[in-house]
């Protein structure tokens, strides 16, 4: 026993391992090596105390909360042992919601705390159920490989949970699983013991050669598997892991386009403070969006269906964040934030953030919306960043190089997702401002100073010289181009530099932020919308993505030089009367088809009909499955045993059946012993006769008296021994009927093993009793 045990553990933990990608520390091996030890030692427990199986139960869950905070959650608890609530509420919901944070945030997981309560929980009921077989069932059956197996399915199934909830990076894999499955190997031959009737000489040598026989099939078994795994494993790209399966709920696209609100910031809220930030130096801009895909009327954050490192990939991250894919990491800077006017998901940040906090209570309770792409900087609270936000953020800013430091540094190769519309014009004038030059740097730098140098700039308010349309979709963009003089903001140009460097095959990105202007002492200064800004980003290989800023600073816009021609007085026209109908008639008249749009949309149950199903049928499915499939093996089981080909059989079946009842309805029955003690002993623990010793004495005469027993005598003994079981049920409470339904005996061989020798013996008596009378 104590080496079975000792096998599982060892076997748990090489499982539990695997957790390690998953966790930012060994956090996650405590609460596992503690979940087996409170397993495992309520199994024992119950064992030496012989408790029945819902003590058991109810052992191992007291077990599990009062020694869970100091293995899980210790952090929560008083002194770090004693349970809180809080501490108490994490091991309760980790196992329930913990799994869903493992695979759906950004490895390694450093928030929440409850979910260290997932290998905890794990690791218990492997060491509850492996620890029970060990202790209890294993030692009263026949020692076969085959049963010793199922002290496997435990480990076999927290390791592949590791592997499940792991990263495509893998832990110690080769060394892991074969060191598991060598252990295992040789567990099972060692298991499989044929020396017990054996002298002492003997058992010595056929210990040595057994072990020497692992030894080899377990050395040959590793070293084929080590080969075969090295030649067949896929690379860690093809590794199956759950979180590369689940796509966390934030769909940016969603959400409308923070470009397409670029005037509505210039407009509406140029004078509103949007927020507060403290921290900010000179010259540093913040960024709020970043945008990748364009269909021919806006830049958008594309979907992470649509690409793979580009600006859709968001995913659920804790307080710290993971590392950009692209960086040539420089200054480290730290802000603190307080939200006023700003109402948006998108939560302005500075560089690429490496830590986020939130001060506000309200925000802390929602921090499980934070939803971040590291691959492009962009922060975003799914439920909202809106007045009383207040966070800390810690980022780390891109070192630009200089020009001469990119010369002949190609262009990274970043998938970004796809733009379908560029206007010819567009991919004219990116050709022309080229033209004059060779490297990436050289022609994207030709670009920015020749919008720069050309363009005007406008907002469109009351307050500019010209006015300036809004918008960025393929039309403006010809406007920007066609007209006399280009006339925009940042929403246009940086809009037409990006479209003309994905003409010239450059990835390129826009970008949306604020640039206020900061004091030198970086104190706390008010973002307001006058402050926003938007440019464009361009990775450079080993560099990381450099900023380009196309957008003009010049806002007188020469005025044309061709003199207006005169206007002659006309005679006055009486003006026909306005009508009710002038505004309509400005209007072209569009014919919309909307007949019946609503019948050609398929019917779809409710959200609240779907939960309800499924929060009664997956109850009533795991209670009702294993009775169901119960039921199925104890009507086989009977109708095996009462359809016997003889009559004596079928008799001795029905005592068979009614004491693998008994046993089921939890009276305990004693093996290897007479029909007729079992009959007394059953009869002491009823409440009421149940003619066992009548119905014990008519079975022992069918089986040993060697006659032929007629099959309706057969019939008579089976009908007296399920009135007989009917009356046993009745005499035991609700609860231990309805575990009764649960539970599949195997029914002890040794009765019948003995009524069949009598039987022998008896037809022997006949043949020599007629032979001698012939």
């Amino acid at each position: 026993m104590g080496a079975d045990l000792a096998v599982v553990v060892v076997l748990s933990l090489i499982g539990l391992l695997g957790f390690a990608v998953s966790f930012e520390d060994a956090t996650y091996l405590l609460a596992g090596i503690g979940g087996l030890v409170v397993g495992i030692g309520a199994a024992i427990a119950a064992h030496l105390l012989r408790l029945n199986a819902l003590l058991t139960i109810g052992l191992a869950i007291v077990g599990y909360f009062l020694l869970g905070t100091a293995f899980a959650v210790p952090q929560q608890g008083i002194l770090a042992v004693i349970p809180t609530i809080e501490s108490l509420t994490s091991i309760v919901i980790g196992p329930v919601f913990g799994w869903a944070d493992i695979v759906t945030l950004q490895a390694p997981v450093f928030l929440p705390d409850y979910v260290t309560a997932v290998p905890y929980s794990s690791a218990w009921l492997v060491g509850l159920v492996s620890g029970t077989l060990a202790v209890r069932w294993l030692p009263r059956k026949r020692r076969t490989p085959g049963r010793a197996a199922l002290l496997l399915i435990g480990p076999v199934l927290l390791y592949l949970a590791s592997v499940l909830l792991g990263t495509e990076e893998p832990y110690l894999a080769g060394a892991r699983g074969v060191g598991f499955a060598a252990l295992a190997l040789v567990w099972l031959g060692w298991r499989h013991r044929t020396t017990d009737a054996l002298p002492g000489g003997a058992a010595r040598t056929l210990v040595l050669r057994k072990a020497a026989g692992i030894a080899i099939v377990t050395a040959g078994a590793v070293t084929v598997a080590a080969i075969v795994g090295t030649l067949l494993a896929p690379p860690e790209d093809d590794r199956f892991v759950l979180r590369e399966e689940v796509e966390p709920p934030f769909v940016p696209v969603d959400f409308s386009s923070p470009l397409a609100g670029y005037r509505e910031y210039t407009k509406l809220l140029v004078d509103t403070p949007l927020f507060t930030v403290t921290g900010l130096q000179p010259e540093q801009t913040m960024r709020i969006a970043t945008m990748d895909s364009y269909d021919g009327v806006l830049w958008n954050v594309a979907g992470a269906q649509e690409q793979i490192d580009g600006s859709g990939s968001f995913s659920l991250v804790g307080r710290r964040i993971p590392d950009p894919p692209l960086l040539t990491a420089g200054e480290t800077v730290s802000l603190e934030v307080r939200v006023s006017g700003y109402d948006d998901v998108w939560l302005p940040s500075l560089g690429y953030p490496t830590e986020i906090s939130f001060k506000d209570e309200a925000t802390q309770e929602r921090v499980g919306d934070l939803r971040y792409n590291p691959a492009t900087g962009t922060a975003a609270l799914t439920s909202g960043v809106r007045q009383g936000v207040s966070y800390e953020l810690e980022a780390v800013l891109q070192e630009v190089p200089g020009d001469d430091a990119l010369e002949g540094v190609p262009t990274a190769s970043v998938q970004l997702a796809t733009v379908s519309t560029i206007p010819d014009v567009v991919a004219a004038r990116a050709t022309e401002y080229s033209a004059d030059s060779a490297s990436p740097i050289e022609q994207l730098r030709n670009i920015e100073v020749s919008l720069q140098t050309q363009g005007f700039l406008s907002h469109g308010t009351a307050s500019d010289q010209v006015p300036s349309l809004a918008g960025h979709g393929a039309d403006r963009m010809e406007d920007l181009f066609t007209r006399s003089q280009m006339i925009g903001d940042e929403e246009q140009y940086a809009s037409a530099f990006a479209l003309m460097a994905r003409s010239l095959g450059y990835p390129a990105r826009v970008v949306m932020g604020f640039a206020p202007d900061v004091p030198e002492d970086g104190g706390p200064i008010d973002v307001t919308g006058d402050d926003v800004t938007a440019w464009v980003e361009v990775p450079f290989e080993g560099v990381g993505w450099v900023p380009f800023y196309p957008t003009p600073e010049q806002t007188d816009v020469p005025q044309d030089q061709n003199p207006k021609p005169k206007t002659e007085p006309q005679p006055q026209v009486r003006q026909p009367p306005r009508t009710q109908t002038d505004q309509d008639d400005l209007i072209s008249p569009v014919e919309i088809d909307d007949s019946d749009k609503d019948d050609e949309q398929p019917f779809e149950l409710p959200g609240w009909v779907v939960a309800l199903g499924l929060s009664v049928l997956i109850p009533a499915t795991l209670l009702l499955l294993p009775m169901l499939v119960i039921a199925l093996l104890k009507a086989a089981r009977l109708r095996r045993r009462r359809e016997a080909a003889r009559g004596d059989i079928a008799v001795a079946g029905a005592w068979e059946e009614l004491v693998d009842r008994y046993s089921e309805l939890g009276i305990d029955v004693g093996s290897r012993t007479t029909r007729m003690r079992q009959a007394g002993e059953l009869e002491s623990r009823l409440e009421r006769p149940a003619g066992l010793a009548t119905l014990a004495r008519s079975t022992d005469d069918a089986v040993f008296s060697g006659r032929d027993v007629p099959q309706a005598e057969a019939e008579k003994v089976w009908s007296e021994a399920l009135v007989a079981v009917e009356a046993a049920r009745e005499s035991v409470s609700r609860l231990r009927r309805i575990l009764s339904r649960y539970r599949l005996r195997a029914a002890q061989r040794w009765t019948h093993r003995v009524s069949t020798v009598a039987e022998s013996a008896a037809k022997a008596r006949r043949k020599d009793a007629s032979g001698g009378g012939s």
